[in-house]
């Protein structure tokens, strides 16, 4: 079957990241699932962002109200400073609009400024759920807890609120995480398949014969850096009964040819910020209808 084509942050390619205008047009053009990546509010609210600092991706910085705001914190050993989404109120953050966040990449998608709010997790559900009935296929979700660490010790832990917007959520849905401590304790809680994140210049023990077994007892699937994928990781996976998703393609790195290597390596999924454009190069590489492959969720 062709790989599932995971709508990175949306159609971010196109519209600014994390924006339900962004989510609405990665459906249209295709997606088996969207990517929210999720983080909290002061009041704790699930919102969709890139990371807890939201100065590149929102206009807050020229929001004179919320100067005194502007701060300098350590989050997961790195020292950042602008504004934080924990220091915001949802009603707060919904009069803050959406930006690009890398301007310089994409500069067509800056004229889509100022005009998208910030999406909670809740109104995430709601379009797909929305979209799916219109469409009348199964399209996911797929969440991304950031910096669950880093929440848990500023008293806004993701992990319950996200079960809890999920429980009455008949989508299908992966949760993906870089912190094996998170997948494990959602692991005790819920049957959703998981994902165990894994970067180019991070756990890449995760990803060895060892490592993959031990992914095995706690998570599904291991979504990893497109400079990880070979063959033999991919067969190392599925024998220890793991999914590969691979991240992400991009039109602007990224050829035809490129993803045509990674369909040919067997991967079962793909993060794209150009979903279109990874669904031709699927469909010519290997032309079959993208099915959904996941566990029975509860």
């Amino acid at each position: 079957m062709t790989p599932l084509v995971i709508a990175h942050r949306g159609a971010s390619g196109y519209r600014p990241e994390h924006t339900l205008a962004s989510y609405r047009l990665a459906i249209a053009l295709g997606a088996d699932f969207v990517e929210p990546d999720l983080v909290a509010t002061r009041d704790g609210v699930l919102v969709a962002r890139h990371e807890a600092e939201i100065g590149g991706t929102t206009d807050v910085a020229t929001r004179r109200e919320f100067a005194g705001r502007r701060t300098t914190k350590v989050v997961d050993g790195r020292e950042l400073t602008g504004w934080f989404v924990e220091d915001f109120t949802l009603a707060e953050l919904k009069t803050l609009r959406a930006v690009e966040r890398l301007p310089d990449l994409r500069p067509r998608n800056t004229r889509y400024d100022g005009r998208y709010e910030v999406p909670t997790f809740d109104e995430v559900l709601t379009l797909v759920e929305a979209e799916s009935q219109r469409l009348g296929r199964a399209i996911g979700v797929y969440p991304e807890t950031k910096h669950p660490s880093y929440f848990a010790t500023i008293g806004l832990a993701l992990e319950e609120p996200l079960l809890a917007a999920l429980a009455g959520c008949d989508l299908p849905v992966f949760v993906q995480s870089f912190e094996p401590g998170n997948l494990r304790w959602l692991r005790s809680r819920t049957s959703r398949p998981l994902v165990q994140l894994v970067s180019a210049t991070g756990r890449v023990d995760l990803v060895t014969g060892t490592g993959l077994r031990r992914v095995a007892e706690y998570a599904d699937a291991v979504g990893v850096d497109k400079e990880l994928v070979s063959p033999g990781l991919v067969a190392d996976a599925h024998a220890a009964g793991l999914q590969v998703h691979a991240w992400t393609l991009r039109d602007e790195t990224d050829s035809i040819e490129d993803t045509q290597a990674l369909v040919a390596a067997g991967v079962d999924g793909l993060f794209t910020d150009h979903p279109d454009t990874t669904l031709e190069a699927c469909r010519l590489q290997a032309p079959q209808t993208s099915g959904i492959r996941i566990h029975a969720a509860t």
